[in-house]
């Protein structure tokens, strides 16, 4: 920076030397000083003016030339270099053209010019405090390009093509000459000043602005230190429990155990505990932003399950057995919908609500690490203030701690309601976008949907007549559900026991002529006798009980008889033997109009002619074929009944015809039920 600013200095030393060639000049010697005095001003208002035009040229090469050349850099590491520059060249160059502007108003050019400073005060504070807080990122960077060679030498190439007097420092005599130049204004000014007889009008002018300058560099410098305490306390860190662990040292135990203590005297009532009105209502908003954004997080996310769950629901990929009609135009609109419309808002809700949400949840880290961080900076602030009081001095490492709190302090309350208002500027845009969504999303629909609806039969119908048909069409399905509801509740409940198989009848009405139907049980799962009086028995087969207990009075083993053989079972898998239907009842349900005891097969899979046409018969209850001469039935499937006993005219089984397919099925799974009405709606006429 040696060549940027000792020019005019120079030019300063070599003018003051020209008067003293004049010392025999009429003025006389009180006039030799004075004309000094104002050659020197003029000398340094000169420097100021050079030094800003070439300061501001070099700015410009920065966020031109040489940012346009050094590509090969992530865009992320050009914003970390160059920072907010432009802002700088705008504030800079309004600066310089006022600057220059003063020079017609030759004698009232110094006043101007700490007018000019002090007009500039806040905008230079601003733009420069942002630049300065960034600087030691980028440095950072420049450290890190220097251990690739390569990179290096690539951009220490471009930097002496455009910037020659850059020399061997590279991107650091560059990043450093904002910082410089910021500086250089009190200094400048304060020569100006000198230069200036107290008694002149533009004095307090220049007076005011070489302070106002020096408070910016003081702002900038508190500016510079709280960012670093936010950085340094913002960073969100996983750990995983023995790294947590690893950094548990005698220090941290000591600073923890120093907190809990002052904070259980502050709730013991034995210390007074700070307040702080100004912060407290900042971050209670702050708390009541982030629950908003929590919330509204878990809302949409639970919007979007729905709408997944939604779209993998797809009826009209199914065969709804309706052919022709509004079906059809149904199927083809719910088509057109589920693949274009509604896949395309979900996309668009994803990138414009849920990943700005995502992202707006993770910004409320930082200052939520910097409001826990500031309560344990506190405590130990008010500890310190403590030992101020009793003691009247303290450490370095104590005073560190005090500036360390209020400079977060001072962070938080400067910053905390601009951030506040931005996160409810955020919020508020991510909840129009979602309304601005669904707005698009129904009239897409019903843009869709309005040459599909013009096809249907009662597109003509105003609305209360449409309300009107609706309604009907709801209240006649729904008495169609009533019937079949009822029906179904006088069906007998299902039976809790297997059907006997063919030939075992004889074995059951023995059992039943000799100990009566309420001494038959049924075996529930195969039983593998154990001991010499156990019993092994099958699934389905009915015995007798003789003895509800054993010998040694176990009521959990029963004496039974088989028919032909007696001994123990166990009770638990045995269970009352319910008598199924009788013949006439199966008959009326089969042939409810017939009397005979033999249907008369169709020749066509359909059902037979004997069952009305208002009535028809179904599985009351699933069944699984155990042989190739019975047949699978599906609770509720519609059969047809051709045989209403088996050969050998055992009523408790049934010939039935199912999808095609004939076989036995027991006769207490069938019920009969009303045939539904046809589908669809009926137009009045």
């Amino acid at each position: 920076m040696v060549l940027l600013f000792t020019g005019p200095s120079a030019m300063a030393s070599r003018g003051a030397d020209e008067p003293s060639s004049k010392s025999g000049s009429p003025d006389g010697e009180g006039g030799v000083p004075e004309h000094r005095s104002l050659l020197r001003q003029r000398l340094a208002v000169k420097e100021l003016v050079d030094t800003e035009a070439t300061y501001l040229h070099m700015l410009r090469l920065c966020g031109s030339d040489i940012r346009s050349r050094l590509q090969q850099l992530p865009q992320g590491d050009l914003d970390v270099l160059f920072s907010n520059i432009d802002e700088i060249i705008k504030v800079n160059g309004r600066f310089l053209h006022a600057l220059q502007e003063t020079a017609s108003k030759e004698e009232e050019q110094v006043s101007l010019i700490g007018n000019l400073f002090l007009e500039f005060q806040e905008e230079l504070e601003q733009v420069y405090k942002v630049y300065c807080a960034g600087y030691e990122q980028a440095l950072q960077l420049v450290e890190a390009y220097r251990k690739e060679p390569e990179l290096q030498r690539e951009i220490q190439g471009i930097l002496e093509a455009v910037v020659p007097q850059a020399g061997s420092s590279g991107l650091t005599f560059l990043l450093v000459t904002p910082l410089q130049r910021i500086t250089k204004y009190p200094l400048l000014l304060q020569k100006i000043l000198e230069n200036t007889p107290p008694d002149a009008s533009a004095y307090p002018v220049l007076e005011r602005a070489t302070s106002a300058l020096q408070d910016v560099n003081a702002n900038i410098n508190e500016y510079k230190m709280r960012k670093e305490v936010a950085s340094k306390y913002t960073r969100v860190e996983h750990l995983s429990l023995r790294e947590r662990l690893a950094r548990i040292n005698t220090h941290t135990l000591s600073k923890k155990t120093t907190r809990l203590s002052q904070l259980l005297k502050q709730e013991a009532g034995l210390v007074p505990r700070t307040e702080d009105k100004e912060f407290d209502d900042l971050e209670e908003k702050f708390q009541w932003v982030s629950l908003c954004v929590t919330e509204l997080r878990s809302n949409v996310a639970a919007y979007l399950d729905n709408l997944e769950a939604f779209l993998g629901c797809r009826p009209h990929e199914c065969n709804l057995d309706i052919p022709g009609g509004p079906v059809v135009q149904y199927c083809h609109l719910a088509r057109d919908l589920q693949l274009e419309a509604f896949l395309n808002f979900k996309q668009r809700l994803e990138g414009l609500v849920w990943r700005p949400l995502c992202s707006l949840a993770g910004a409320l880290a930082g200052p939520r690490n910097l409001i826990r961080k500031r309560l344990d900076k506190l405590l130990d602030f008010e500890r310190v203030e403590e030992k101020l009081l009793e003691v009247g001095s303290v450490t370095y490492e104590e005073e560190a701690t005090r500036h360390t709190y209020q400079a977060l302090n001072s962070l938080l309350v400067a910053e905390l309601p601009q951030f506040n208002q931005l996160v409810m500027r955020w919020l508020g845009q991510v909840l129009r976008t979602f309304v601005a969504l669904q707005r698009d999303l129904a009239k897409q629909v019903l843009q869709r949907a309005e040459s599909s609806t013009a096809q249907l039969p009662h597109h003509h119908f105003s609305e209360p007549a449409f309300r009107k048909l609706v309604e009907d069409a709801l209240g006649q399905s729904s008495n169609q559900l009533r019937s079949f509801q009822e029906t179904f509740e006088k069906v007998p409940p299902p039976p809790t026991m297997q059907p006997l198989l063919p030939g075992s009848e004889r074995q059951v009405q023995a059992l039943l002529s000799s100990y009566g139907p309420g001494k038959l049980y049924q075996v529930t799962s195969n039983i593998s006798g154990a001991g010499t009086l156990d019993l092994t028995l099958l699934r389905g087969q009915i015995v007798a009980l003789l003895q509800s207990k054993d010998t040694k009075g176990n009521s959990g083993r029963w004496l039974v008889d088989t028919g032909g053989h007696r001994g123990y079972v166990s009770a638990g898998k045995l269970q009352p033997y319910r008598m199924a239907p009788s013949e006439e009842e199966l008959r009326g349900l089969a042939r409810p109009h017939e009397d005979s005891r033999r249907l008369t097969p169709e020749p066509t899979p359909a059902p037979v002619p004997s069952v009305p046409t208002t009535t028809q018969v179904v599985a009351a209850y699933a069944f699984e074929a155990r042989s190739s001469h019975e047949v699978s039935l599906q609770a509720g499937q519609p059969v047809s009944v051709l045989e209403a006993q088996d050969k050998k005219g055992n009523p408790e089984w049934s010939l039935v015809e199912v999808n095609g397919q004939r076989g036995y099925v027991p006769s207490g799974f069938l019920a009969r039920a009303p045939s539904p009405a046809p589908w669809g709606w009926s137009l009045p006429s």
